[in-house]
């Protein structure tokens, strides 16, 4: 396996980005461009809270940790884990001065509802991938904490998953190094981008001047 500089990692997150859409991705950490909406805005409001309470604490069995830094140079990925908890198990393993073993357990906070094409659960497993090869350990599974529903949504981080999640960060890795930003290809999923102004995926299909100006009254109503 390839082991990536530092100058090289991307950022851990990406991988929802590339998960809902490569084009976004690609616009968004290769051609560097952004722009927010009501869902990006009140999404970062959700992360601040969380990553703005007391850094660790502990309740019971239970160490909680915020806003922990992680990187993998096998998958050449950095980010931030927004919450990890350490469990007290005897198959954990060791914390500098705390007693016992402890097996650690990551949680990712959104702001939404759980979503249908896996990307909340890619991104999970992607922060359980880097803190393995930090810790030296096995992590089986996670959770996600939706703001809307306000509960849990468990996570197993099977072998499909894991190799899924792998070939995507491949992926992102191809694209990047080529600076290949894939062509807009129209979907329902664009209503809710907030590039959707930049990115254009309309002008991508051709359509008669009609056609367009009826689609373009529809949106306006």
């Amino acid at each position: 396996m390839s082991i990536y500089a530092e100058d090289n990692l991307l950022l851990l997150s990406g991988i929802q980005h590339f998960a809902f859409c490569p084009r976004q991705w690609a616009l968004i950490h290769i051609e560097q461009q952004w722009a927010d909406n009501v869902r990006t805005v009140d999404g970062n409001i959700f992360h601040e809270r969380t990553h703005g309470e007391e850094l660790t604490e502990r309740r019971g069995d239970i160490i909680i940790t915020r806003g922990i830094r992680v990187q993998s140079e096998k998958l050449g990925v950095t980010g931030q884990c927004d919450v990890v908890e350490f469990h007290r198990s005897p198959a954990g393993i060791a914390l500098q001065g705390r007693e016992g073993k402890w097996q650690p357990y990551p949680i990712e906070y959104k702001k939404g509802s759980p979503k249908e094409n896996g990307a909340d659960e890619l991104q999970l497993c992607a922060q359980a991938l880097c803190l393995e090869e930090i810790l030296a350990c096995t992590i089986e599974e996670g959770c996600l904490f939706y703001g809307e529903p306000r509960r849990r949504l468990r996570v197993e981080f099977t072998p499909e998953m894991r190799t899924h999640t792998k070939e995507m960060l491949r992926q992102m890795h191809e694209y990047y190094q080529r600076g290949y930003t894939p062509k807009p290809k129209p979907a329902k999923r664009c209503k809710a981008c907030s590039l959707v102004n930049i990115c254009l995926p309309n002008l991508s299909k051709t359509v008669s001047v009609r056609d367009y100006i009826a689609t373009a009254m529809e949106e306006s109503a």
